[in-house]
Protein backbone atom coordinates (compact mmCIF):
# COMPACT_ATOMS: atom_id res chain seq x y z
CA UNK A 1 0.00 0.00 0.00
CA UNK A 2 2.91 2.35 1.12
CA UNK A 3 4.52 1.59 -2.53
CA UNK A 4 1.42 2.38 -4.40
CA UNK A 5 1.40 5.84 -3.16
CA UNK A 6 5.03 6.19 -3.64
CA UNK A 7 4.51 5.44 -7.42
CA UNK A 8 1.39 7.89 -7.30
CA UNK A 9 3.09 10.51 -5.79
CA UNK A 10 6.23 10.52 -8.30
CA UNK A 11 3.37 10.62 -11.75
CA UNK A 12 2.11 13.39 -10.16
CA UNK A 13 5.77 14.66 -10.16
CA UNK A 14 6.46 14.32 -13.83
CA UNK A 15 3.26 15.73 -14.98
CA UNK A 16 3.80 18.78 -13.13
CA UNK A 17 7.17 19.06 -14.41
CA UNK A 18 5.86 18.53 -18.18
CA UNK A 19 3.18 21.27 -17.47
CA UNK A 20 5.28 23.88 -16.37
CA UNK A 21 8.26 23.24 -19.06
CA UNK A 22 5.41 23.46 -22.02
CA UNK A 23 3.95 26.34 -20.50
CA UNK A 24 7.28 27.84 -20.49
CA UNK A 25 7.79 26.96 -24.20
CA UNK A 26 4.90 28.12 -25.10
CA UNK A 27 6.44 31.54 -23.13
CA UNK A 28 9.55 31.57 -24.71
CA UNK A 29 7.21 30.82 -28.28
CA UNK A 30 5.16 33.92 -27.48
CA UNK A 31 8.17 35.94 -27.00
CA UNK A 32 9.65 35.51 -29.95
CA UNK A 33 6.87 36.73 -31.83
CA UNK A 34 7.74 40.80 -33.34
CA UNK A 35 5.79 43.70 -34.77
CA UNK A 36 7.11 44.58 -38.31
CA UNK A 37 5.75 47.71 -40.53
CA UNK A 38 6.59 47.21 -44.25
CA UNK A 39 6.63 50.14 -46.55
CA UNK A 40 5.98 49.17 -50.22
CA UNK A 41 5.81 52.44 -52.26
CA UNK A 42 4.57 54.99 -49.45
CA UNK A 43 1.82 52.11 -48.59
CA UNK A 44 2.12 50.40 -44.80
CA UNK A 45 1.84 47.25 -43.82
CA UNK A 46 1.70 45.96 -40.12
CA UNK A 47 2.35 42.50 -39.69
CA UNK A 48 3.00 39.99 -36.48
CA UNK A 49 5.97 37.92 -37.53
CA UNK A 50 8.00 35.22 -36.23
CA UNK A 51 10.26 34.87 -38.82
CA UNK A 52 13.95 35.28 -37.97
CA UNK A 53 15.08 37.49 -40.83
CA UNK A 54 14.12 39.79 -43.56
CA UNK A 55 14.21 37.33 -46.32
CA UNK A 56 12.11 34.82 -44.40
CA UNK A 57 9.73 37.48 -43.72
CA UNK A 58 9.33 38.66 -47.10
CA UNK A 59 8.95 35.01 -48.46
CA UNK A 60 6.14 34.32 -45.45
CA UNK A 61 4.40 37.03 -46.54
CA UNK A 62 4.54 36.34 -50.57
CA UNK A 63 6.11 40.17 -51.17
CA UNK A 64 9.09 39.43 -54.19
CA UNK A 65 11.52 42.14 -54.77
CA UNK A 66 12.37 43.39 -58.20
CA UNK A 67 15.83 43.22 -59.19
CA UNK A 68 16.57 47.03 -59.20
CA UNK A 69 14.15 47.63 -56.06
CA UNK A 70 15.41 49.55 -53.27
CA UNK A 71 14.97 48.17 -49.82
CA UNK A 72 16.62 49.51 -46.87
CA UNK A 73 17.78 46.47 -44.66
CA UNK A 74 19.86 43.60 -46.62
CA UNK A 75 17.58 40.83 -46.79
CA UNK A 76 19.82 38.71 -43.75
CA UNK A 77 18.95 41.62 -41.38
CA UNK A 78 17.81 39.73 -38.09
CA UNK A 79 14.09 40.73 -37.39
CA UNK A 80 13.90 43.09 -34.12
CA UNK A 81 10.53 44.18 -32.82
CA UNK A 82 9.15 47.09 -34.11
CA UNK A 83 11.36 47.21 -37.32
CA UNK A 84 10.16 49.00 -40.19
CA UNK A 85 10.99 47.77 -43.40
CA UNK A 86 11.27 50.17 -46.45
CA UNK A 87 10.23 49.15 -49.58
CA UNK A 88 10.40 50.88 -52.98
CA UNK A 89 9.81 49.74 -56.45
CA UNK A 90 11.29 50.67 -59.86
CA UNK A 91 9.33 53.46 -61.65
CA UNK A 92 9.17 54.04 -65.58
CA UNK A 93 10.15 57.79 -66.77
CA UNK A 94 11.55 58.64 -70.07
CA UNK A 95 14.67 60.62 -70.31
CA UNK A 96 15.17 63.55 -72.79
CA UNK A 97 18.26 65.48 -74.21
CA UNK A 98 17.96 67.57 -77.07
CA UNK A 99 16.88 65.07 -79.92
CA UNK A 100 17.26 61.78 -78.16
CA UNK A 101 15.22 60.19 -75.79
CA UNK A 102 15.82 57.44 -73.28
CA UNK A 103 13.27 54.94 -71.40
CA UNK A 104 14.85 54.15 -67.65
CA UNK A 105 13.91 53.54 -64.56
CA UNK A 106 14.41 54.76 -60.61
CA UNK A 107 12.92 53.88 -57.42
CA UNK A 108 12.77 57.58 -56.65
CA UNK A 109 10.15 60.13 -57.59
CA UNK A 110 12.31 63.51 -56.90
CA UNK A 111 14.47 64.91 -60.07
CA UNK A 112 17.68 65.13 -58.78
CA UNK A 113 17.14 61.57 -56.78
CA UNK A 114 16.29 60.14 -60.14
CA UNK A 115 19.66 61.70 -62.01
CA UNK A 116 21.64 60.88 -59.30
CA UNK A 117 19.96 57.13 -58.91
CA UNK A 118 20.75 57.16 -63.31
CA UNK A 119 24.45 58.82 -62.63
CA UNK A 120 23.38 61.48 -64.42
CA UNK A 121 25.75 64.36 -63.22
CA UNK A 122 24.77 68.51 -64.25
CA UNK A 123 27.21 70.63 -65.46
CA UNK A 124 26.93 74.72 -63.59
CA UNK A 125 24.68 75.78 -66.26
CA UNK A 126 22.27 72.67 -66.80
CA UNK A 127 18.85 72.42 -65.75
CA UNK A 128 16.03 70.30 -66.06
CA UNK A 129 12.21 70.25 -66.67
CA UNK A 130 10.46 69.78 -64.14
CA UNK A 131 13.36 71.27 -62.05
CA UNK A 132 15.30 69.47 -59.63
CA UNK A 133 13.89 69.82 -56.39
CA UNK A 134 10.12 68.52 -58.17
CA UNK A 135 8.45 65.53 -57.59
CA UNK A 136 7.78 63.93 -60.86
CA UNK A 137 4.33 60.95 -61.59
CA UNK A 138 5.69 57.56 -62.93
CA UNK A 139 5.66 57.68 -66.77
CA UNK A 140 6.64 61.03 -67.41
CA UNK A 141 9.20 63.20 -69.28
CA UNK A 142 12.04 64.89 -67.77
CA UNK A 143 14.00 67.01 -69.53
CA UNK A 144 17.28 67.97 -69.45
CA UNK A 145 19.10 71.09 -70.93
CA UNK A 146 22.84 70.73 -71.32
CA UNK A 147 24.13 74.58 -71.81
CA UNK A 148 27.30 75.52 -73.20
CA UNK A 149 29.07 79.23 -73.49
CA UNK A 150 31.60 79.78 -75.97
CA UNK A 151 33.76 82.65 -76.26
CA UNK A 152 34.41 83.94 -79.74
CA UNK A 153 36.87 86.80 -80.50
CA UNK A 154 36.88 88.19 -83.76
CA UNK A 155 38.37 91.78 -85.84
CA UNK A 156 36.33 93.68 -87.45
CA UNK A 157 36.92 97.10 -89.38
CA UNK A 158 35.89 100.41 -88.38
CA UNK A 159 34.40 102.73 -90.96
CA UNK A 160 35.87 106.23 -91.28
CA UNK A 161 34.22 109.36 -90.70
CA UNK A 162 33.71 111.92 -93.64
CA UNK A 163 34.66 115.56 -92.00
CA UNK A 164 33.81 118.64 -94.39
CA UNK A 165 35.64 121.82 -93.95
CA UNK A 166 34.38 125.31 -95.55
CA UNK A 167 36.46 127.22 -97.35
CA UNK A 168 35.21 130.75 -98.59
CA UNK A 169 38.55 131.06 -100.68
CA UNK A 170 36.84 127.97 -103.11
CA UNK A 171 33.93 128.59 -105.41
CA UNK A 172 30.73 127.05 -104.32
CA UNK A 173 29.86 123.57 -105.67
CA UNK A 174 33.81 123.05 -105.27
CA UNK A 175 35.12 120.25 -103.64
CA UNK A 176 38.77 119.00 -102.71
CA UNK A 177 40.19 116.47 -100.58
CA UNK A 178 42.97 117.10 -98.46
CA UNK A 179 43.10 113.77 -96.58
CA UNK A 180 42.32 110.41 -97.61
CA UNK A 181 39.82 108.21 -94.59
CA UNK A 182 41.25 104.63 -93.40
CA UNK A 183 39.01 101.99 -91.64
CA UNK A 184 40.36 101.33 -88.21
CA UNK A 185 40.24 97.95 -86.83
CA UNK A 186 38.60 96.62 -83.76
CA UNK A 187 38.49 93.25 -81.52
CA UNK A 188 35.18 92.02 -80.71
CA UNK A 189 34.32 89.39 -77.79
CA UNK A 190 31.11 87.70 -78.57
CA UNK A 191 29.38 85.09 -75.92
CA UNK A 192 27.54 82.35 -77.41
CA UNK A 193 25.19 80.68 -75.01
CA UNK A 194 23.86 76.66 -76.70
CA UNK A 195 21.39 74.93 -75.29
CA UNK A 196 21.15 71.03 -76.35
CA UNK A 197 24.10 72.47 -79.32
CA UNK A 198 21.40 75.31 -80.60
CA UNK A 199 22.59 78.17 -80.74
CA UNK A 200 20.24 80.37 -78.82
CA UNK A 201 22.03 83.59 -78.02
CA UNK A 202 24.81 85.89 -78.56
CA UNK A 203 26.04 88.85 -76.84
CA UNK A 204 29.37 91.48 -77.18
CA UNK A 205 30.68 90.93 -73.92
CA UNK A 206 33.92 93.21 -75.07
CA UNK A 207 35.25 95.57 -77.90
CA UNK A 208 38.77 96.85 -77.81
CA UNK A 209 40.04 99.59 -80.59
CA UNK A 210 43.70 98.24 -82.26
CA UNK A 211 43.88 100.83 -85.04
CA UNK A 212 42.11 104.04 -84.51
CA UNK A 213 40.28 105.17 -87.96
CA UNK A 214 41.57 108.04 -89.72
CA UNK A 215 39.03 110.83 -91.01
CA UNK A 216 38.49 111.29 -94.47
CA UNK A 217 38.56 115.60 -94.91
CA UNK A 218 37.08 117.14 -97.42
CA UNK A 219 37.54 121.03 -98.20
CA UNK A 220 34.09 122.02 -99.29
CA UNK A 221 33.82 125.81 -101.06
CA UNK A 222 31.58 128.16 -99.90
CA UNK A 223 32.36 131.47 -101.96
CA UNK A 224 29.16 132.28 -104.19
CA UNK A 225 29.87 135.84 -105.15
CA UNK A 226 32.46 137.21 -108.33
CA UNK A 227 33.79 140.37 -108.59
CA UNK A 228 33.36 141.81 -111.83
CA UNK A 229 33.79 144.99 -113.81
CA UNK A 230 30.01 145.34 -113.06
CA UNK A 231 30.59 144.75 -109.24
CA UNK A 232 29.72 141.19 -107.16
CA UNK A 233 27.72 139.19 -109.01
CA UNK A 234 26.33 136.28 -106.69
CA UNK A 235 26.42 132.84 -108.41
CA UNK A 236 24.93 129.51 -106.71
CA UNK A 237 27.74 126.96 -108.91
CA UNK A 238 31.04 127.27 -111.03
CA UNK A 239 32.37 124.67 -113.43
CA UNK A 240 35.68 124.31 -115.35
CA UNK A 241 35.19 123.91 -118.88
CA UNK A 242 37.06 123.93 -122.01
CA UNK A 243 35.81 126.79 -123.93
CA UNK A 244 35.95 127.11 -128.12
CA UNK A 245 34.21 129.93 -130.00
CA UNK A 246 31.89 130.49 -133.19
CA UNK A 247 30.55 133.22 -135.58
CA UNK A 248 28.05 132.40 -138.21
CA UNK A 249 30.88 131.50 -140.81
CA UNK A 250 29.93 128.89 -142.59
CA UNK A 251 32.80 127.01 -141.29
CA UNK A 252 31.21 127.22 -137.69
CA UNK A 253 26.97 126.56 -138.14
CA UNK A 254 27.76 124.72 -141.36
CA UNK A 255 25.07 127.79 -143.01
CA UNK A 256 25.49 129.78 -145.41
CA UNK A 257 22.97 133.28 -145.75
CA UNK A 258 19.71 132.47 -147.08
CA UNK A 259 19.94 129.32 -145.41
CA UNK A 260 16.78 127.99 -143.01
CA UNK A 261 17.48 128.88 -139.53
CA UNK A 262 20.42 131.16 -140.72
CA UNK A 263 22.00 132.86 -137.63
CA UNK A 264 19.44 131.37 -135.34
CA UNK A 265 20.12 129.55 -132.46
CA UNK A 266 18.69 126.63 -130.74
CA UNK A 267 16.31 128.71 -128.46
CA UNK A 268 15.06 130.33 -131.54
CA UNK A 269 16.81 133.69 -130.87
CA UNK A 270 19.64 135.65 -132.77
CA UNK A 271 22.96 134.72 -132.30
CA UNK A 272 24.83 137.13 -131.18
CA UNK A 273 27.75 138.14 -128.56
CA UNK A 274 26.78 136.93 -125.12
CA UNK A 275 25.36 133.73 -126.36
CA UNK A 276 26.99 130.38 -125.72
CA UNK A 277 26.05 127.07 -126.79
CA UNK A 278 26.19 124.68 -123.85
CA UNK A 279 25.40 120.52 -123.75
CA UNK A 280 21.74 121.24 -122.23
CA UNK A 281 22.45 118.12 -119.85
CA UNK A 282 25.11 119.98 -118.21
CA UNK A 283 23.67 123.55 -118.54
CA UNK A 284 20.22 124.06 -119.38
CA UNK A 285 19.21 126.37 -121.99
CA UNK A 286 18.23 129.88 -120.54
CA UNK A 287 20.57 129.79 -118.03
CA UNK A 288 22.43 133.13 -117.10
CA UNK A 289 25.93 132.00 -116.74
CA UNK A 290 29.51 134.43 -116.39
CA UNK A 291 32.43 132.85 -118.03
CA UNK A 292 36.27 133.65 -117.11
CA UNK A 293 39.22 133.15 -118.78
CA UNK A 294 42.11 131.43 -116.58
CA UNK A 295 45.10 132.27 -118.89
CA UNK A 296 45.28 136.18 -117.96
CA UNK A 297 43.56 137.38 -120.97
CA UNK A 298 39.88 139.40 -121.05
CA UNK A 299 36.60 137.66 -119.39
CA UNK A 300 33.90 136.53 -121.80
CA UNK A 301 31.79 138.22 -119.34
CA UNK A 302 28.00 137.84 -118.62
CA UNK A 303 26.07 135.17 -121.04
CA UNK A 304 23.18 133.61 -121.72
CA UNK A 305 22.86 129.90 -122.39
CA UNK A 306 20.51 129.72 -125.97
CA UNK A 307 22.72 127.91 -128.29
CA UNK A 308 23.47 124.05 -129.03
CA UNK A 309 26.34 122.09 -131.35
CA UNK A 310 26.66 118.37 -132.34
CA UNK A 311 30.38 118.75 -131.12
CA UNK A 312 29.40 120.41 -127.55
CA UNK A 313 29.01 117.81 -124.75
CA UNK A 314 30.06 118.07 -120.94
CA UNK A 315 32.10 120.42 -119.76
CA UNK A 316 32.51 122.25 -123.05
CA UNK A 317 31.30 125.47 -124.09
CA UNK A 318 31.17 127.52 -127.25
CA UNK A 319 31.27 130.96 -127.22
CA UNK A 320 29.70 132.81 -130.19
CA UNK A 321 31.73 135.87 -131.38
CA UNK A 322 31.07 138.92 -134.38
CA UNK A 323 33.99 137.95 -136.42
CA UNK A 324 36.14 135.14 -137.70
CA UNK A 325 39.30 136.83 -136.36
CA UNK A 326 38.04 136.81 -132.77
CA UNK A 327 37.13 133.19 -132.99
CA UNK A 328 40.66 132.43 -134.53
CA UNK A 329 42.33 134.49 -131.56
CA UNK A 330 40.20 133.19 -129.16
CA UNK A 331 41.29 129.46 -130.13
CA UNK A 332 40.70 126.64 -127.24
CA UNK A 333 41.49 127.35 -123.70
CA UNK A 334 39.80 126.23 -120.14
CA UNK A 335 37.17 128.87 -118.44
CA UNK A 336 35.67 128.90 -115.24
CA UNK A 337 31.83 129.28 -115.89
CA UNK A 338 29.97 130.50 -112.79
CA UNK A 339 26.18 129.88 -113.31
CA UNK A 340 24.30 132.99 -111.64
CA UNK A 341 21.54 132.82 -109.46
Amino acid sequence: MEEFTAKKANHFKMLTVLAITASLSLGVYMHTAKDITISIDDEQKKVVTYADTVEQLLKLEDIILDKDAYINVPLDTRLENNMNIIIKTPKPYTLAIGDKRYEVESVHVKVQDILKDLNIELEDLDYTYPSLDEETSPGSEIEIVKVEEVIEELEESIPYEKMIKKNDRLDIGVENTIQEGKEGLKSIKIKKVFENGKLIAENIIEEETIIEPIPKIIEKGTRNTLASSRGNIRYRKAITMTATAYDLSYQSTGKRPGDRYYGITASGTKARSGVVAVDPNVIPLGTRLYVESLDGTKDYGLCIAEDTGGAIKGNKIDLFFNTASEVKNFGRRKVKVYILD
